[in-house]
């Protein structure tokens, strides 16, 4: 599932991921995000931080406080400063953040060590 609301950078991880086996759903906010993880639940999570109506980290808070989500990994793609978000590591040691500029090089390896 890709949560991401800039036209560029979504279309940019579709392509990424246009060649690859998995399965893309595609989100450009945090209210259709809730609404599609109760009709079927991903294998990974590409968020962005600064989304309009919700921001990633409180869409991040959420299903890592919920019991039938907590365990989906998640790669927060963004352009904000990584040691803002390294809080969010306690909720999830797993947690990986990805700057947007390194997403060319890095998402693909980041997805399939996570779920490949």
């Amino acid at each position: 599932m890709i949560v991401e609301d800039d036209k560029f950078f979504h279309d940019l991880y579709v392509s990424l991921l246009k060649d690859t086996d998995y399965e893309i759903t595609s989100i450009f906010d945090v209210r259709e995000a809730m609404r599609r993880l109760e009709e079927v639940k991903p294998d990974l999570i590409i968020l962005d931080m600064l989304l309009d109506q919700i921001t990633g980290d409180t869409f991040f808070r959420l299903i890592k406080n919920l019991p039938e989500y907590a365990d989906i990994p998640v790669i927060i793609a963004s352009g904000y400063p990584r040691r803002a978000n390294e809080i969010l590591k306690g909720l999830d040691k797993n947690l990986t953040f990805l700057n947007k500029m390194e997403v060319n090089e890095k998402l693909i390896d980041e997805i399939n060590r996570k779920i490949g």
